[in-house]
């Protein structure tokens, strides 16, 4: 790993914003998809929430990359997704227009903050929005009333990450736990190898303060072997 590709990688896992997050609730098309991941990931959201079908979810990788940096969290039901969230205390938050909606810019999202965002053509079901803290809008005075689904996520996402930048969080202490920092390093650096190691089961190695592996010999090993030839008594204790 190049001393600017690592330096590049910590500067983003700095930024990473781990009490913001959206949950999609059956976005179900894959540009859609793609293009929030990709929002997600330019204003350091970590981890995203969603319930889809398992074959949607696999049609994600149209976010160019941007699928690697995030964590995806996928839920059975939104019911699980949003207890998941609140256990977090996370406020939640609904893009829908109701009588109780305000608008979007007057949330607090320097709180840890979760975006509920719906499918494309019927919104929000009934049962998240009654889950849900608060609705909030877009103000629109056009003859439509709602947008695109990933450009509605890039505007609030964008608000968020505007409070949060004049509030210091993005110049605060990485706030990711150190595994998941070194998790982040070794498949960012070093994406072939974690592909062998995925391929393997084979845990990663840490990283050094320069981007180095550290790793013992046995390691170097069971990454050149095909598992069925390792020898599990050769291994340190």
């Amino acid at each position: 790993m190049s001393p600017e590709r690592l330096s590049r990688i910590r500067q983003m896992l700095a930024r990473r914003q781990p009490d913001l997050t959206v949950c999609l609730e059956h976005v179900n098309k894959a540009h859609n998809i793609a293009a929030i991941i990709r929002t997600c990931d330019a204003v350091g959201v970590h981890e995203i929430h969603a319930v889809w079908p398992e074959a949607v979810r696999e049609n994600n990788r149209a976010a160019k990359g941007s699928h690697h940096w995030l964590r995806q969290q996928r839920h059975d039901t939104i019911a699980q997704a949003i207890s998941t969230l609140k256990q977090q205390n996370m406020q939640v938050l609904a893009t829908h227009l109701s009588s109780r909606a305000v608008d979007f810019r007057e949330i607090d999202y320097t709180k840890p903050t979760a975006i509920l965002l719906g499918a494309e053509k019927h919104g929000i079901s009934q049962e998240a929005l009654a889950l849900a803290d608060q609705d909030i809008i877009i103000p629109m005075v056009g003859m439509v009333q709602s947008l695109n689904v990933s450009v509605a996520s890039a505007l609030i996402l964008y608000e968020a990450q505007r409070q949060r930048q004049q509030a210091g969080y993005y110049q605060r202490e990485c706030q990711l736990p150190r595994d998941e920092q070194q998790r982040l390093l070794f498949e960012g650096g070093y994406p072939r190898l974690a592909t062998f190691c995925q391929d393997k089961a084979l845990e990663y190695p840490a990283i050094g303060e320069h981007g180095e592996i550290l790793a013992h010999a046995d390691w170097w090993k069971r990454l050149q072997l095909n598992p069925a030839q390792w020898d599990e008594t050769s291994l340190p204790a």
